[in-house]
C-alpha cells in the first residue's frame, strides 16, 4: 500500500494549527450567527479600549476572525505560502512568537490611530454635557452623530422627533432627554469600533520575508510579472502609507493595523539579529 502524506501533514506545526483554527474560527462565526444569533465577531473582536465590550483578551482573539470568505482565504493564503518558509528557517517556537508579536503589535498601532478620532468626539460630548444648549446640540448632532453609519443611526430620527416635540413645551426636559441619547449614543459609538483578522501578522510575515529572503522573485496576480521580495515588501508598504494618511470615506480596512504589523515585525527581527538569534 503506497502511504501518501496529506497536504495538512506536510506544512509545519504552527502553520498548520493556525490554518485549522482560523478556518474552524470562520466556521464556527457563521453557525452561531445563523443558528443562534450569536455574534461572534461583537465578542470576540478588538474594541476601542474604553468601550464597554472592550475585553483585553479581543488583542489576541481578533486576530483569529474574519468578515467573510475573501478576507480569511487571503490571509491564510499568506501564511501558507511564506509563513512555512519562515517557520522552517526559525522553527516552531519563533514563528509563533513572531506572529503574535505583530498580530499585538498591529492592534495597538490601529487603537492609537483609531483615538486620533475617537478623542475629538469625546472632548466634544463632555464640552456639550457641561454646557448643554439647542444651538449646541444642533452641532454636535452635524458633526459627530448625523455622519454614523452603524445600527444605532436608526434611532436618530426617533430621538430628534420626541426632542423637537418636547422642546417646544419644555426645553429643560428636552436637553435632559438629549443627555440620556447622548450617552447612549456614545457608548453604541465606541463599541462599533471592531476590528478583526490576522492581516497584522500577515503583513509582518511579508515583511520578514523580504527581509529574510530580499532577492527571491515573487509573481504577481495583477500585473503576472515578476519582483523581487524586498521591492514587493516596499512598494506594499508604500500603498498601505498612502491609503492610512489618506484616510478615505469608502475605505473601512485597517491600514495602520498592517503598517503596525511590519513595524513590529522589522523591530523584533533587527533585535533577533542584534542578539545574533540568525
Amino acid at each position: 500500500m503506497n502511504y501518501r502524506p496529506s497536504f495538512l501533514g506536510n506544512l509545519p506545526p504552527v502553520v498548520k494549527n493556525l490554518l485549522i483554527i482560523n478556518a474552524l474560527f470562520f466556521l464556527a462565526t457563521m453557525v452561531l450567527k445563523s443558528t443562534f444569533g450569536i455574534n461572534l465577531n461583537d465578542l470576540l473582536g478588538l474594541h476601542v479600549i474604553g468601550a464597554k465590550k472592550f475585553n483585553p483578551s479581543q488583542f489576541i482573539t481578533y486576530m483569529f476572525l474574519h468578515a467573510d470568505l475573501t478576507h480569511v482565504f487571503f490571509n491564510m493564503f499568506a501564511v501558507f505560502m511564506f509563513g512555512r518558509v519562515l517557520e522552517t528557517v526559525w522553527g516552531p517556537k519563533r514563528f509563533l512568537i513572531y506572529y503574535l508579536v505583530t498580530g499585538i503589535g498591529a492592534a495597538g498601532i490601529h487603537m492609537a490611530t483609531l483615538y486620533i478620532d475617537i478623542v475629538p468626539f469625546q472632548n466634544a460630548l463632555d464640552a456639550y454635557m457641561s454646557n448643554a444648549s439647542h444651538e449646541n446640540l444642533v452641532g454636535f448632532m452635524n458633526e459627530y452623530v448625523r455622519p454614523a453609519t452603524y445600527d444605532m443611526a436608526r434611532n436618530i430620527d426617533g430621538f430628534l422627533k420626541s426632542y423637537d416635540q418636547l422642546r417646544l413645551v419644555d426645553p429643560e426636559r428636552a436637553l435632559g432627554l438629549s443627555k440620556e441619547f447622548l450617552n447612549q449614543f456614545e457608548v453604541d459609538y465606541l463599541n462599533a469600533h471592531v476590528t478583526i483578522g490576522a492581516s497584522g501578522s500577515v503583513f509582518g510575515i511579508l515583511l520578514a520575508f523580504g527581509m529574510l529572503f530580499p532577492n527571491t522573485e515573487l509573481m504577481l496576480l495583477f500585473p503576472p510579472i515578476p519582483i523581487k521580495a524586498k521591492y514587493f515588501v516596499i512598494i506594499y508598504g508604500v500603498i498601505e502609507l498612502f491609503m492610512g494618511i489618506g484616510n478615505f470615506a469608502y475605505d473601512n480596512v485597517a491600514h495602520w493595523a498592517h503598517l503596525g504589523g511590519m513595524l513590529f515585525g522589522f523591530i523584533l527581527i533587527r533585535y533577533w539579529r542584534k542578539k545574533g538569534v540568525f
